[in-house]
């Protein structure tokens, strides 16, 4: 049934005047029995409660940074007490490096050929003194052309070839003499190059450990000197690190090659071990009561 637009317009008008005659104000608290038609005390009350739980979460979020910051950053006074240790040991171990070089062959397989002939014979020296063959290993192994520049122009004037051999001595307390005794033999053999000599011991992990103990009980005790110095109370240790100062080797060059000698120069060098240092440095930080 279709209305007039006389009948039509009589509803909005009266629709109108419940709305402007609604006085429930915030009475109607939602209820659903208040057919006034206005809720605006209801919508108040919902945005007054929103806005006091995001005040409460708000805070809940500050209260919990604050003890995080409190407990993870604590404000601590320290003291930091740095300890060393030092041990002195022989070594019973020599790493020698030894070289062969072969230039300006006109073949490069030639060159090759060669190298490996001189290495072979360096090997089977070296094990006629006792060094075991896995003891022998390969440092570099290296082929490349040799140029010359005639009237600005580069041309291969043959192939150079050089290998490094390492070569590990053991128990050169006992024997020391055995270290000469490879450097000779390997030259007689072919070698034109040494390029070092770095001494080592088999027990140095252990060495390491004892610097270190010796270290923490070095800084242990002169944190008592500085609790009578300063007057406080160092409490807990907190936090602790290290340095470990590797240490310096006896380490001989030579270049036959460079210097002018061939193979199977009959020298026999004289190369002390000496003795070396362990040095291990341990930083403790104790907090003061």
């Amino acid at each position: 049934m279709k209305l007039s637009g006389y009948e039509t317009n009589t509803m909005e008008e009266e629709t109108k005047k419940i709305d402007s005659n609604c006085d429930c104000g915030d009475n109607c608290n939602c209820d659903p029995s208040c057919n006034c038609g206005c809720h605006c005390g209801c919508k108040k009350k919902v945005k007054i409660a929103l806005l006091f739980l995001a005040i409460i979460v708000l805070g809940a979020i500050v209260i919990v940074s604050i003890l995080r910051d409190r407990i993870v950053n604590q404000n601590q006074f320290q003291i930091s007490v740095v300890g060393q240790g030092r041990i002195a040991y022989e070594p019973d171990t020599a790493n020698i490096t030894l070289g062969v070089q072969i230039d300006k062959v006109a073949k490069a397989e030639d060159a090759l050929n060669q190298l490996n002939d001189k290495t072979n014979k360096i090997i089977e020296a070296v094990t006629k003194l006792g060094v075991a063959r896995e003891d022998i290993k390969t440092q570099n192994y290296n082929l490349y052309a040799n140029y010359d520049y005639v009237s600005g122009i580069s041309k291969i004037s043959g192939y150079n070839a050089n290998e490094s051999i390492v070569i590990k001595v053991k128990d050169i307390q006992n024997n020391n003499s055995l270290i000469s005794k490879v450097i000779s033999e390997a030259t007689k053999a072919g070698a034109n190059q040494i390029n070092g000599v770095v001494f080592d011991n088999s027990n140095i992990d252990n060495l390491k450990q004892e610097a270190r103990v010796r270290a923490i009980l070095n800084a242990k005790e002169k944190s008592k000197e500085i609790e009578k110095s300063l007057g406080v109370k160092l409490g807990k240790i907190v936090g602790m690190w290290e340095n470990y100062i590797s240490p310096v080797s006896e380490t001989v060059y030579s270049d036959y090659a460079k210097g002018g000698m061939g193979a199977g120069v009959n020298v026999t060098p004289n190369i002390p071990t000496g003795t070396y240092e362990v040095f291990v440095e341990t930083n403790l930080s104790y907090k003061i009561k």
